[in-house]
């Protein structure tokens, strides 16, 4: 195939359209077919586009989550691997795999890839990831806080050909349906997934028919090469220098000890380093992550800092991650991984940090910092299982010009927060409330964005179990340039003698609870930005008017002259 040289802007800004809309439009088939609401409310799922020989990622749909953008170039890249290892890749052949330590994140997310011929000629890959239910291990969900290997979060499938020349392996799919707790569910998730891939596959084949492999080929190229060209421009603009920053996780669940996050940010001309020597080395516990996760998370923070470049591998060619071996940032198998949610959120905390000593204007303060991964699981009356598996969300951080989300989702992801009507009618559960958390967010010229307060009661006359894989139990989330600190999570739990919080702080597991009982979040704010005294009196005596603050807070953080403005 004569791949052209060069191609107009005009005919490459439509391609790029186009290809965006199918990695749309296979995200929208998924979310709109999955069984469960992990996919199908909180959009915990991405699809895209990747290079047929290096497994780069060449485009991604924007309702996927970010971090994905980088874990699945590597678990293409094992599919490339895997299949010039055979030698028996075909049109039609899909692979299926979930280890976290090949293709990163965690167990829970199941990949299917799927190449492309076009003529005969292999073209690119497609790919789908979506979070699943549940994959068998010890805990109900697959977050389990007191994991020390792999093998006790979830069941593990390396690589392997769920269909061959378009034809399904059965085999593959009953193993798979015998180890979930929720068969029903991942066979809904996984068509959901088959059929996103047979869309891309259709809409691909229109698009070469349209405009030629050629010069959809070169496109792709052309992306790419222009996603650098913009990433080299930006950091030109920046100073040189060096910032380092730290933070740390309360602990990995196994051992409450803290473990550190360090990195050094360093730019020079056109160029950046990120260097995480110093973090903590791989621990026992499920915090840990494995290399592809570390690479795509710094990919995450880069993108929102710069959030006008595009989504493809260009953006990374300018900056180079350096990361200890033996670190938890490199973990090695079988080490778990479940947690991982965690540790990345730690990731862009410090990146944001270093940054802010460049550019304090391009970065926020410290958003909440924890999904609060929470499975309640039981038997209903007639011996059918169920598991309501859900993360929560926090308040933001502060900016250079407003105040920060109240109760947002994590900065990793797109993903909504599953509406408390969907698991009250899915689940036999009640929310006692859903609320904002009152005085939660950091002070600062823009304080930080309010946490929220979930309490959440089990209905279910065989009552419940419940586990918590949390984090910022004991280390706020911090503000930037002199902004305040949010306050920090914690979770209590009810039992017959009263209320009661977990020994490490934001993670346990096995909370046996009766039927009436009920568990508690209280989840971090964000991170304020800017000193306090910048505060206009007038947003002070709103956010108390508003309930955000209580009079007392606010006359202890900020004085009382917000006393004399009328709202």
């Amino acid at each position: 195939m004569s791949i052209p040289t060069d191609i107009d802007p005009i005919t490459l800004s439509v391609l790029a359209g186009r290809m965006e809309q199918i990695a749309d439009e296979m995200d929208a088939t998924l979310f709109r077919a999955a069984f469960n609401p992990i996919i199908a409310e909180a959009h915990d799922a991405s699809h895209g586009l990747y290079h047929a020989t290096t497994g780069d990622t060449l485009v991604q749909g924007k309702s996927g989550l970010p971090i994905f953008v980088g874990v699945m170039s590597f678990a293409v890249k094992a599919v490339i691997e895997k299949a010039a290892a055979d030698g028996d890749l075909q049109d039609g052949d899909i692979y299926i795999f979930n280890d976290a330590h090949i293709g990163g994140t965690h167990l829970s997310d199941m990949r299917l890839v799927r190449p492309y011929f076009r003529n005969g000629q292999l073209f690119c890959y497609l790919a789908s990831v979506g979070h699943w239910h549940d994959v068998g291990g010890a805990v109900p969900g697959n977050y389990n806080p007191g994991a020390t290997e792999v093998f006790q979060e979830a069941f593990v499938l390396p690589p392997v050909k769920l269909a061959r020349a378009g034809e399904i392996n059965q085999d593959i799919i009953d193993i798979l349906l015998r180890n979930t707790r929720m068969p029903q569910s991942a066979m809904g998730d996984l068509n959901g997934q088959m059929g996103a891939l047979d869309l891309g596959i259709r809409r691909m084949d229109e698009l070469l028919d349209e405009y030629g492999a050629p010069t959809v080929a070169s496109a792709l190229t052309a992306l790419g090469h222009r996603a650098e060209a913009l990433m080299r421009s930006e950091l030109s603009d920046l100073p040189d220098g060096r910032w380092e920053a730290e933070d740390f996780l309360d602990n990995d669940g196994i051992s409450d000890v803290p473990l550190a996050i360090r990195v050094a940010l360093e730019i020079r001309g056109d160029t950046m380093t990120l260097d995480f020597t110093g973090s903590a080395p791989q621990c026992a516990g499920p915090v840990n992550i494995a290399l592809p996760t570390t690479v795509a998370t710094a990919y995450v923070a880069i993108k929102h800092i710069f959030p006008g470049l595009p989504a493809n591998a260009g953006v990374m060619r300018p900056i180079d991650v350096v990361v200890p071996e033996g670190s938890l940032l490199s973990a090695e198998f079988p080490a778990p991984t479940g947690g991982y949610t965690e540790t990345i959120l730690r990731m862009i905390d410090v990146v944001f940090c270093a940054f802010a000593g460049a550019a304090p204007e391009r970065v926020v303060a410290n958003a909440y910092g924890t999904i609060n991964a929470l499975s309640i699981a039981g038997k209903r009356s007639d011996g059918k299982p169920w598991v309501m598996f859900s993360f929560y969300g926090g308040g933001h951080g502060g900016s250079s010009e407003s105040d920060g989300l109240n109760h947002g989702n994590a900065p990793i992801s797109t993903a909504t927060i599953p509406p408390m009507e969907i698991l009250e009618a899915a689940y036999p559960v009640m929310f006692r409330q859903w609320a904002l958390r009152p005085d939660s967010g950091g002070a600062g010229t823009h304080r930080g964005g309010m946490g929220a307060v979930y309490e959440i009661e089990v209905l279910e006359e065989n009552g419940a179990e419940a586990f918590l894989f949390g984090e910022r139990g004991r280390f706020a989330p911090k503000g930037i340039s002199d902004g305040g600190e949010a306050a920090m999570n914690r979770f209590t739990y009810e039992q017959d003698d009263g209320w009661a919080t977990p020994p490490l702080a934001s993670k346990m597991r096995g909370i046996k609870l009766r039927q009436g009982q009920a568990v508690r979040l209280e989840t971090p704010g964000g991170g304020g930005y800017g000193g306090a005294a910048g505060r206009n009196a007038a947003s002070i005596a709103r956010d108390v008017a508003r309930g955000l603050m209580t009079a007392g807070s606010a006359d202890k953080t900020y004085g009382t002259a917000w006393r004399e403005v009328v709202i």
